[in-house]
């Protein structure tokens, strides 16, 4: 069977469970599995690439975002944006060095960035970041990894299915075929980030 939708991945999962009964939950181990794989997956087609702006303490985080790649100040005050830990952050503004500048240190707080110094100013930003994987819908019935890594998909969903079954035995299965799969496509995606880098071979000078 061809699972490219999601109708056809509802299907082949109630096939793999051997369940006419499911169809109402089936949709509820799918977004399950599609949070596990915001989790474990790292390709290159969840990156993207967001231009803002930073103009106080805080800064809302892009709704899809999941994990952040670069961040960086553009334009004539280009320069990177590093991360702080949240007790760094906070050991900065207690330290008595807690005024306004150029943004140079960021921290993770709730579903916002808060930078250090507080913006002085305008800054134009850039933030590089992997996206969460659209997810599927009745309206939205396919995505990059359904079309091309099917099997993560499948196995991935089926894993929830477990706790509602009770069935320990398939999940094991499920799990490592999943993890296998799941290894396989973050492998690849780190080679292809390096393909057409040649090698760079040193000479010694002598004397």
């Amino acid at each position: 069977m061809a699972i490219s939708t999601y109708s056809e991945l509802q299907s082949a999962m109630a096939d793999f469970l051997n369940r006419s009964d499911l169809s109402s939950i089936i949709p509820t181990f799918i977004s399950l599995g599609e949070a596990r794989m915001n989790r474990d997956i790292r390709h290159w087609q969840m990156e993207n690439r967001a231009s803002t702006t930073i103009e106080g303490q805080y800064l809302l985080k892009p709704y899809d975002w999941v994990e952040t790649i670069r961040f960086h100040l553009t334009g004539q005050d280009t320069s990177v944006i590093s991360l702080l830990s949240s007790r760094a952050m906070a050991d900065k503004r207690q330290s008595g060095s807690n005024i306004a500048g150029k943004p140079a240190y960021y921290a993770h707080s709730e579903n916002q960035f808060e930078v250090f110094p507080t913006a002085d100013g305008i800054y134009a930003a850039e933030l590089l970041y992997y996206q969460k994987i659209p997810a599927l819908a009745d309206d939205a019935t396919t995505n990059w990894l359904l079309s091309s890594y099917p099997d993560i998909y499948l196995y991935g969903s089926l894993l929830n299915s477990a706790p509602y079954l009770a069935e320990d035995g398939r999940a094991e299965v499920w799990a490592r075929l999943y993890g296998e799969a799941v290894d396989k496509l973050n492998l690849n995606s780190q080679s292809a980030a390096y393909s057409g880098v040649g090698l760079t071979t040193k000479i010694r000078g002598l004397g």
